[in-house]
């Protein structure tokens, strides 16, 4: 081989090895870039997913804006501030009995079955009438939504007749449909509507049902349960006449059998 093919070979193979380098450099220089990319969409997402998730951590929960609500919806037969004044009886009758509850209150339980029946036949007899104040702190110190969402059901009770909204509390706090207070099943939609189908003014009923699931009367609940927080009672069942308790003789406490609170109520009819 001639000095000048010499020459002219190593020339095109420096060229050769100068045109792969370029290459190879600008090979590594996209897939920098692409590393780099990718790396910043990956911090992007990952500061992404914990921005949404503290929003969703800050974000007040249903039941929280159902606090806040400008726009109550109330149900029928209620009058007041919000819907709040919920009295069932005759018209005809000069005492109102008032009556509150916490519907998880598994001592209310115990009182409704003892002596629900008794006051729903003087409330017929024209006895006295009822004001039903609804509560919700057990919601609060076993932290659940039961006696909330009962609450609202009440509601949507009420919305179909004062009967029915009588038959179905003493439907959930049947031995039957009560739970234990640390069970929060009235929590449940479905479960509440299981017992308002043992309720003959609201079994099958469409309305009630539609009611319940949309939380119809969620804003209401927690109006309510304003209510109860600003009367100044500190526990359920409590019994109010004349602004003075209905107590067990000798107690400070709800009496818890029909012979006591016939006992209590003739003293406090006649007070």
């Amino acid at each position: 081989m001639s000095k000048r093919n010499s020459q002219a070979s190593k020339s095109a193979a420096r060229e050769r090895l100068r045109a792969e380098r370029e290459r190879q450099a600008k090979r590594d220089k996209v897939r920098k870039q692409v590393v780099v990319a990718v790396s910043v969409v990956g911090v992007l997402a990952v500061a992404g997913a914990v921005g949404y998730g503290v929003m969703e951590l800050n974000k007040p929960s249903a039941w929280e804006a159902a606090a806040d609500a400008k726009n109550v919806t109330a149900p029928k037969n209620t009058s007041g501030d919000d819907g709040t004044e919920v009295v069932i009886g005759k018209s005809s009758a000069k005492k109102t009995l008032e009556l509150y509850e916490d519907s998880r209150c598994p001592v209310c339980a115990t009182f409704e079955q003892a002596i629900g029946e008794t006051i729903a036949k003087d409330v017929e007899a024209g006895k006295y009438k009822i004001k039903y104040v609804g509560a919700t702190f057990i919601d609060n110190a076993a932290n659940g939504e039961g006696s909330k969402n009962a609450l609202s059901a009440l509601g949507a009770a009420l919305d179909v007749s004062p009967e029915a909204f009588l038959d179905y509390k003493a439907a959930l706090y049947s031995a039957e449909y009560h739970p234990e207070e640390m069970d929060d099943k009235f929590a449940k939609d479905d479960y509440l509507i299981e017992v308002a189908n043992s309720v003959d003014a609201l079994k099958g009923d469409k309305g009630f049902e539609k009611a319940v699931k949309e939380g119809t009367y969620d804003a209401w609940a927690m109006k309510m349960s304003k209510a109860f927080d600003k009367s100044g009672v500190q526990g359920t069942p409590t019994l109010m006449m004349d602004g003075k308790k209905v107590t067990s003789e000798g107690s400070e406490n709800a009496p818890m059998t029909e012979a006591e609170f016939n006992t209590a109520i003739t003293a406090a009819l006649k007070g």
